[in-house]
């Protein structure tokens, strides 16, 4: 008696798929662990930054615990325009942000899976926190002239989870030849734009980091 062979259904797929879809999407653990830890660093950098600022708006002679030198001066971001872009400190922005970044860290470690759509709205949101930081980055080089540690944390955080995030809410179009090819390179993408940030930052402030030598 012989087996009969095993006919795959393209239709079958199809409700699998959205099967999964009702169901929500699985995260793997590397990427629900970092979503988790990048929350947690961006949020504790927003807290301690609006701490300062209250400080420093109690006390205007308050010196942040973030100014340890010329360069690196929270206090002298701080009291600039661009530190309230929108009429109340950006610190204040990050909290909520990455509570929610925090939130959906531990639902994917705790394997909930969340709809596709709430990927999609975390990878947008993420767009836009990313535009911000890299606006924010090019306002303390070279316009501000100084850096926030705490703020760079932020910065250091927010592009790799970008990465995370559109990578998961972008798997149902992985089909996609560009998308792909993106994908592929995503960490290299990530590394030279850390490397186009050291290097920018080197060169703008090199009159005081080559005292430092």
């Amino acid at each position: 008696m012989t087996a009969e062979p095993t006919v795959e259904v393209a239709g079958a797929e199809t409700a699998g798929d959205r099967a999964d879809a009702r169901r929500g999407v699985a995260v793997g653990r590397a990427s629900a662990l970092w979503v988790l830890i990048a929350g947690v660093l961006g949020f504790v950098a927003s807290f301690t930054l609006t701490v300062e600022k209250i400080e420093l708006l109690v006390d205007p002679s308050y010196v942040p615990s973030c100014s340890i030198n010329p360069v690196l001066s929270c206090g002298s971001v701080m009291v600039t325009p661009q530190a309230g872009l929108f009429g109340f400190p950006n610190p204040l922005i990050g909290i909520v942000s990455f509570t929610v970044v925090i939130v959906t860290g531990v639902l994917a470690i705790s394997k909930v899976r969340l709809p596709q759509w709430y990927w999609v709205g975390l990878a947008i949101g993420t767009t836009l926190g990313a535009v911000f930081v890299n606006w924010l980055i090019f306002q303390s080089l070279y316009r501000i002239g100084a850096l926030c540690p705490y703020c760079m944390v932020v910065w250091a955080v927010t592009i790799p989870l970008l990465v995370v995030a559109a990578s998961i809410a972008l798997r149902p179009l992985a089909g996609n030849v560009v998308l792909r090819v993106l994908y592929q390179w995503r960490w290299s993408i990530v590394t030279l734009w850390f490397t186009a940030v050291v290097l920018m930052i080197l060169v703008r402030f090199w009159d005081y980091w080559s005292t430092l030598i």
